[in-house]
């Protein structure tokens, strides 16, 4: 079996099916902490289907909010599902954002920034598009917590095959952890870096509420790495889990989310 290929972000349905339960309560945990007052202009980096989108427009209330992201296919649903004056969407990519200089209050990125390969000129190029004295922000799922919730997973899977390290998003994303992640906002030149950790516990009904989303024809580390391998190994690392997850003693399953935010003054 082949290491893994870079992601192409398509299959919005597959997508939604493993993140939707923590793209929207990571965003509101984000906002929250956030805390920004109404009427801001708005530049989300890396919007995909409109999970952060939708959750600025419920409680943030901002004047505008454009959404930047490389995949069509993403922007076609955030398109169709969030119809808004105050949104609109284009094609861009994080390294290069459509934006003129000095254009909003606010340059947000959520759950992005580790799938980019250059995480500093992503950074430096939210850090333009923002006005002075407006906020750049953005959050990553902590990989290295081992509480997180992919972590029952991977660990399942290095049980059963001694070639999933190259899968792992340890190995894989190029920012990692919270020293990097403020290393980063400064090193862009931003005043006033502040860093933070956010847990989002999330409960699974049983195993297969757990396992099934896995299995679809996505482009999440998970479901690329459980699709690339043959119908006996998927079998026994659907099994493998039991071992490794907190499972109740009504089948329920309990994992954290734990996001690491960051903000930063222009």
């Amino acid at each position: 079996m082949s290491g893994p290929a870079p992601p192409t972000w398509t299959n919005t349905d597959a997508y939604e099916a493993i993140m939707v339960r923590w793209s929207r309560p990571a965003a509101q945990a984000a906002l929250e902490w956030l805390a920004f007052p109404s009427g801001f202009a708005w530049l989300e980096v890396g919007c995909g289907t409109g999970a952060l989108t939708s959750t600025i427009l419920e409680t943030a209330a901002p004047g505008e909010i454009l959404g930047v992201d490389p995949s069509a296919e993403f922007l076609a649903l955030a398109a169709e599902t969030i119809q808004d004056p105050r949104v609109r969407f284009a094609i861009g990519d994080a390294q290069s954002i459509p934006s003129e200089d000095n254009s909003f209050d606010v340059a947000i990125s959520g759950l992005v920034l580790h799938f980019v390969p250059n995480s500093r000129t992503a950074a430096g190029e939210m850090m333009r598009a923002v006005r002075s004295g407006g906020t750049v922000t953005g959050y990553i799922w902590d990989v290295d917590d081992d509480q997180q919730f992919t972590r029952p997973f991977w660990k399942a899977a290095t049980e059963i095959d001694s070639a999933v390290s190259a899968w792992d998003p340890r190995a894989q994303f190029s920012l990692r952890g919270m020293d990097a992640l403020s290393e980063l906002w400064s090193g862009a030149g931003l005043r006033e870096v502040t860093v933070a950790a956010l847990a989002i516990p999330t409960v699974f009904r049983d195993l297969d509420d757990y396992w099934q989303p896995c299995l679809l024809d996505g482009t999440t580390p998970i479901q690329r790495y459980a699709r690339s391998l043959d119908p006996d190994k998927q079998m026994a690392l659907r099994e493998q889990p039991r071992t490794v997850l907190p499972i109740a003693a009504d089948g329920s399953i309990t994992l954290l989310g734990r996001l690491l935010i960051a903000r930063g003054t222009k």
